[in-house]
């Protein structure tokens, strides 16, 4: 009832790992699609030299424990790594939201790309051919094979997005868990419940636990539509 009425009152700290924890997994999802979705439609659509060892890579990718993607960022970022090194603007500091966007970019950049390949191949090859015999460019034929595959590629963003929102390995490495600047959902549920604040971590894995009830129902009410369609 306490972590009930935290929800209800709007909470500042809960209103702000809520917020943070939106922005943080936001903005991943943006970059991970941007790249992955490109990516998948290729791989789907061409054949190349390498494409088998790419989607080799890809598989791996998708099934990559968070927890050492976490390692890897920590040790790319860190003061003695390669880019840490470079103390460059652009490089993002460990234990800011930046270092988080990435950990979590490269987490669900697999599944994305992963699951669009896998729409795209899906789709009759006739269509394409016919597209291309009605004079369409490459690239307008890939375009109109995605459209017949959007439903697939919806789930496959999805799909990143409940891979990351619900991640807390890697952001706990790059983050820090920091008050007011890294605290997402996953972190502060590990913290509070250390805490002793049972009221405040049950508000918080109510949040998380709404959030990924409401992405597996998009998943199977968009996989229901793509049967029917």
């Amino acid at each position: 009832m306490q972590a009930l009425r935290l929800i209800v009152q709007g909470d500042e700290a809960l209103l702000e790992v809520v917020l943070l924890t939106f922005q943080v997994s936001g903005i991943a999802l943006v970059f991970s699609s941007l790249v992955g979705v490109p990516l998948g439609a290729l791989l789907g659509l061409t054949r190349f030299p390498s494409r088998r060892l790419l989607i080799s890579l890809l598989y791996t990718g998708m099934g990559f424990p968070p927890v050492v993607i976490g390692l890897l960022v920590y040790m790319l970022l860190s003061r003695s790594g390669p880019l840490g090194s470079l103390h460059m603007d652009w490089i993002p500091a460990l234990f800011t939201p930046a270092s988080m966007v990435l950990a979590q970019t490269i987490i669900s950049f697999p599944l994305v790309a992963g699951f669009t390949m896998a729409a795209v191949m899906g789709v009759d090859p006739m269509l394409r051919r016919q597209l291309t015999a009605l004079g369409a460019t490459g690239f307008q034929a890939a375009i109109a094979v995605l459209g017949e595959a959007r439903v697939g590629v919806m789930v496959s963003i999805i799909a990143g997005f409940g891979s990351i929102i619900s991640e807390v390995g890697a952001v706990m490495l790059v983050g820090g868990n920091i008050e007011h600047r890294t605290r997402v959902l996953t972190t502060a549920i590990v913290l509070e419940t250390r805490k002793g604040d049972f009221s405040l971590a049950s508000a918080l894995g109510i949040i998380l636990l709404a959030l990924s009830f409401i992405v597996n129902l998009l998943m199977l009410l968009l996989q229901g539509r793509a049967q029917t369609e």
